[in-house]
């Protein structure tokens, strides 16, 4: 079937979003739309200068013969300046607290168009990091780690606060919180994470970082690699901080529960992405 151009950039562009960062030859476009690499070529060069121009992401291109093309996603800094501010405006409405000074947050994790955005932002950040496996704690960091994941095309692995039968063999260590002091067990099975692998951790909220340092100790049973860190929401008022080398989206620098008051601010992220 031989296509049109208009048919073949819509579905080379379509194709490069549902696949990024894997390697795409121009012989397996040549093959799919039976067109010549020249022609490819163009098309690819179209859709390489429209991705840029509209802050969609990169397109990679690998000379050789065992080259090709790949997409990476890509937030400029005024598109993630716009959308950080807008989620701190969403974090700081009073309606949040809840007994106890804790924070309302299911509707943002539950948001799939929010939580996209937010994964689209980390894979940005990390595009050009070697990342084999996204790690995140069940349950709340699991649809942010999806979303990262989706974007970056590798795995994801979650940690669980106890063994399930249906997990198989496992590991588990103890670790200390970092806000109560308390010693607590997280579990990962032995199946869900290649030894070597390079891992990037993902949560929806770090306080002093008691939970990411114990997956940091996790990953060290299995010979693993911190290729990174990456929490939604960090709290300010942490009295010590156990992880230093972290991406933060939004800042909670107070909140007061009498005057229901909840005080944020933009994170490290362009900090740590200049």
């Amino acid at each position: 079937m031989k296509f049109r151009r208009s048919e073949r950039l819509i579905d080379m562009t379509n194709y490069l979003l549902e696949h990024p960062r894997q390697l795409v030859s121009l012989s397996y476009f040549s093959e799919r739309y039976g067109s010549a690499k020249s022609s490819i070529s163009e098309d690819l060069a179209i859709i390489k200068e429209t991705f840029e121009e509209r802050g969609i992401g990169i397109l990679q291109t690998l000379p050789g013969a065992a080259g090709g093309v790949k997409y990476h996603a890509k937030v400029n800094e005024e598109e993630a300046k716009a959308f950080i501010e807008e989620l701190c405006q969403l974090i700081m409405k009073p309606d949040r607290l809840l007994p106890g000074g804790y924070l309302y947050m299911t509707d943002i994790l539950g948001d799939t168009a929010l939580v996209q955005r937010v994964g689209k932002i980390f894979a940005s950040a990390f595009a050009e990091t070697n990342i084999d496996v996204v790690m995140t704690v069940a349950t709340k960091g699991i649809p942010l780690a999806y979303a990262v994941a989706s974007f970056l095309n590798v795995p994801v692995v979650m940690v669980r606060r106890d063994s399930k039968v249906t997990e198989g063999s496992t590991v588990s260590i103890n670790y200390v919180s970092g806000s109560s002091k308390r010693i607590q067990t997280m579990v990962l099975s032995k199946r869900s994470l290649e030894q070597g692998s390079n891992v990037l951790i993902v949560d929806d909220f770090m306080k002093a970082g008691g939970t990411v340092n114990g997956m940091i100790s996790l990953l060290d049973e299995f010979n693993a690699n911190v290729a990174g860190i990456g929490v939604l929401v960090e709290a300010e008022e942490a009295e010590e901080r156990l992880v230093d080398d972290y991406l933060s989206l939004v800042k909670l620098s107070g909140v007061d529960v009498k005057e229901k008051k909840i005080s944020v601010e933009v994170g490290n992220y362009f900090d740590k992405n200049r």
